[in-house]
């Protein structure tokens, strides 16, 4: 099949196909980054050096595109090494994620049940006296890197003991508490902060700090705000207030999937 200028085979529907696939992917990862904008750019850039290149075949205009887009090509993966970390970081995670599912007992899920209750107990308190608090819930990643920033704790999870923690007048109260195999491994962690410019104007440092981690890793991050007392949830590069009674639900899939 001719279509203008242009042979048309089964072949390119395939091929159209997949880029069209690549091109929306990219897309729903730059715009949760924020830059959705400037995909649309690189994607105007990309449209007109095809029309130069191929379709006009203007070999002058073409071969400066040519040493743009070579060159282009290094500049996008070292502007864009976050979300091509987080992205390869996910793919990995969902193999990851199904071996702990099968390797998951009965004792490790009675386990994490117990360390969702005393985080919600925990939660619930200090929403009610909105006490300010960020709380990690580790998935498959260690966070290691994070938990080495704070002070190291190895204790039990327990929710009188998380309550101390953010206590406000508590040395320890301005950073995360990380929490991993039903241990608090470290508080006063310092976390990367999400660079969103579209963030609710209510959101502080803290729901940064947990959308940031969130962006970067597969744990859960709690936030308690200390202006509202309202609940958040951060997971997979997004961020959203909760209700007390699902709580639950989310801790408990979230600790499940990472034992």
């Amino acid at each position: 099949m001719n279509i203008f200028f242009f042979s048309f085979g089964f072949k390119d529907l395939i091929d159209i196909l997949l880029v069209t696939i690549i091109l929306f992917e990219t897309y729903k990862l730059l715009r949760k980054s924020g830059v959705a904008n400037l995909f649309w750019g690189i994607l105007a850039f990309i449209v007109v050096w095809f029309l130069v290149s191929f379709a006009f075949q203007l070999e002058l205009t073409g071969a400066l595109f040519d040493r743009i887009i070579s060159v282009g090509a290094i500049a996008l993966i070292v502007i864009f090494q976050e979300e091509i970390r987080s992205f390869f970081y996910r793919l990995g995670a969902r193999f990851s994620s199904v071996q702990f599912l099968k390797r998951r007992s009965a004792q490790d899920d009675t386990a994490a049940r117990q360390q969702v209750l005393e985080v919600i107990e925990a939660c619930r308190h200090m929403a009610n006296t909105k006490t300010g608090a960020l709380i990690v819930l580790a998935g498959a990643e260690s966070l290691k890197d994070y938990a080495d920033t704070g002070e190291r704790l190895d204790a039990i999870v327990s929710a009188r003991l998380i309550e101390n923690i953010f206590f406000k007048n508590s040395p320890l109260h301005d950073g995360a508490l990380i929490v991993r195999d039903g241990k608090m491994i470290s508080a006063a962690c310092i976390l990367p902060v999400s660079k969103k410019s579209n963030l609710p104007l209510q959101y502080g440092l803290r729901h940064r700090a947990a959308l940031g981690l969130s962006e970067k890793s597969d744990a859960t991050c709690i936030v308690v705000s200390e202006e509202t007392g309202h609940i958040s949830v951060a997971e997979l590069g997004e961020i959203r207030e909760v209700k007390e009674e699902d709580l639950f639900l989310i801790l408990h899939a979230s600790s499940t999937a990472a034992d």
